[in-house]
C-alpha cells in the first residue's frame, strides 16, 4: 500500500525544530505586548469575495494562488492567502473600528498555491500587526521602530535592511499608471513575459521585477516620486525626518511597491542578502482605503507582516539561536526496582514546587541500568533515582561532580537555592 505523505509545499514542524519557532514566537508576543498590541484570531476560510475585493482581482493571488472551492451550500470560500483583509472584516464585523484606534496582531498560517522552494511554502505561517484608526506619519516610524528593536532582540539587525518608499494617494498612482503603461506598451518587446503579461493588470508590479533586463529597462520610465501628491510627499518626509532622528537606517527605494492593490502612500520591507531570492522578511505599509473597500467609514491603517519560516531560516544562517532553546529536559527521575508509582508522586511534588524544572520520568520499564541509559541519552543534565527508602540519588550527567543523596524536599530547596543549577 502506497504510503501516504503531506501535501507538497505543506511541511510538518517536527519536535526539533519546534523549539526554535516557540522562542521566536515568544520574543515577538513579548515585543508586542511592551507596545501594547493586542492578539486578535479569525478564522482560516473566508468569503473568496473578501479577497476579490481586497487584494484585487487581477493579482496574481486571486488569479493564480489562492485555494478556493465551494462548500456545499454553493458558497465560494477560499483559505486566506494573507492576514489583513481577514483582519478587517473581522474588526467591521465586530463594531472594532468606527472612531476607535486599535493596535493589534495575529499570528498563524497563510495558504498560496506557489511553486515550493526553501522560504516559501504553499502553507506558511505569518506573524501579522496591524493598526486603524491613526493617520500620522507617527504611527507608521512606531511600526518600522518596533521591528527594528525586534531585530536587535533576536541579533540579526546587522543583516536587514530597511526599504522605504511612497506610493501617493489613489489619484497620483492612477495618473502616474497611464504614463508608465504608455512607457511600457512602448518598450514591451524588452521586457519579460509576466511584466508583458502585467501592462495592463498590475502595471505597478512591473517596477517590482527581479529581471536584470527589465529592470534595465525601467531605468528610462517615468519617476513615480514626480507624480506624488503634496499630501503623501510630506507625510513621508516627515517619516523619514523622525526615522533620521532616532538613527533608524534606511534606504528609499523607489521601485519598492507591494503586491497587494489596497496599499498607498508609505510602504517599506526588510530586505536581507543572506537567503537568496527570498530575501524579504518582512514588508507592510499604509492601507487607509480598505476598510471603505469593505463597506465600513473612512479609517485610517497600516500594517506589516512578517514569514516565521524565512526568520527562522534568517537566524539559522547569522547562528543567532541561543543553545538552551535546543535543551528540552533538565532532570529524568527513574525508580529502583518496583517503586514506580512513588517515582509518580515524587515528580508531581517536584515540578508542583519547582515550576521551571523540565522533568521527564522513565515510563516502560526495564532494568535500572537499561533506565540510567535512556536517561543519559535524553540529555538531561540529572538523573533523580528514586530509592526504596523514598530518597533521592542526584546524578550529574554533564558535570563531574560527586552524586548526591537527599529527600525530595532537599532536592526543590537546592534548586530554589541554586545549589543546583539546571538553565
Amino acid at each position: 500500500m502506497k504510503k501516504i505523505q503531506s501535501v507538497r509545499g505543506m511541511s510538518d514542524l517536527l519536535p526539533f525544530d519546534s523549539p526554535r519557532w516557540q522562542y521566536l514566537e515568544r520574543l515577538v508576543s513579548s515585543l508586542l505586548s511592551r507596545y501594547c498590541y493586542r492578539e486578535i484570531r479569525f478564522p482560516l476560510l473566508e468569503s473568496t469575495d473578501l479577497f476579490k475585493r481586497t487584494i484585487g482581482e487581477v493579482t496574481d493571488i486571486v488569479e493564480k494562488e489562492m485555494y478556493t472551492f465551494d462548500d456545499r451550500n454553493g458558497d465560494s470560500l477560499s483559505l486566506r492567502p494573507e492576514g489583513t483583509a481577514g483582519c478587517v472584516r473581522a474588526c467591521e464585523e465586530n463594531g472594532l473600528i468606527f472612531n476607535q484606534i486599535q493596535r493589534l496582531w495575529y499570528q498563524g498560517p497563510m495558504f498560496r498555491h506557489e511553486r515550493p522552494q526553501k522560504g516559501r511554502l504553499r502553507q506558511f505561517q505569518q506573524i501579522g500587526v496591524e493598526v486603524f484608526g491613526l493617520d500620522g506619519p507617527d504611527i507608521d516610524v512606531e511600526l518600522i521602530q518596533m521591528i527594528s528593536q525586534l531585530w536587535s532582540d533576536l541579533g540579526i539587525a546587522g543583516a536587514v535592511t530597511l526599504h522605504l518608499n511612497t506610493l501617493g494617494n489613489i489619484d497620483s498612482r492612477n495618473t502616474y499608471r497611464k504614463t508608465l503603461v504608455d512607457y511600457l506598451d512602448k518598450n514591451k518587446d524588452g521586457l519579460d513575459d509576466d511584466s508583458r503579461r502585467r501592462i495592463h493588470t498590475n502595471p505597478m508590479r512591473i517596477l517590482d521585477s527581479k529581471d536584470p533586463a527589465t529592470q534595465s529597462l525601467l531605468d528610462g520610465a517615468p519617476n513615480f516620486h514626480d507624480f506624488i501628491d503634496d499630501e503623501s510627499r510630506h507625510h513621508f518626509e516627515k517619516l523619514c525626518s523622525y526615522l533620521d532622528a532616532l538613527k533608524i537606517p534606511y534606504l528609499i527605494n523607489k521601485r519598492l511597491v507591494r503586491g497587494l492593490d489596497y496599499y498607498g502612500k508609505t510602504v517599506f520591507e526588510w530586505v536581507t542578502a543572506l537567503l537568496g531570492a527570498q530575501g524579504t522578511i518582512c514588508a507592510g505599509g499604509r492601507y487607509d482605503s480598505l476598510v471603505e473597500q469593505l463597506g465600513g467609514k473612512s479609517t485610517p491603517a497600516i500594517g506589516l507582516a512578517m514569514g516565521v519560516e524565512r526568520l527562522a531560516l534568517l537566524l539559522d544562517a547569522v547562528d543567532v539561536f541561543p543553545d538552551s532553546i535546543d535543551h528540552q529536559i533538565d532532570a529524568y527521575l527513574i525508580a529502583e526496582g518496583d517503586m514506580d508509582s512513588k517515582a509518580l508522586e515524587l515528580s508531581h511534588y517536584i515540578r508542583e514546587s519547582c515550576p521551571f524544572l523540565k522533568l521527564q520520568n522513565h515510563c516502560g520499564g526495564g532494568s535500572l541500568k537499561n533506565r540510567m541509559k535512556k536517561a543519559d541519552k535524553s540529555g538531561a543534565k540529572l538523573a533523580l533515582i528514586v530509592g526504596e527508602d523514598n530518597s533521592l540519588t542526584v546524578k550529574f550527567l554533564r558535570e563531574d561532580r560527586p552524586q548526591m543523596l537527599v529527600t525530595a524536599k532537599e532536592f526543590v530547596e537546592l534548586l530554589n537555592d541554586k545549589e543546583i543549577i539546571i538553565n
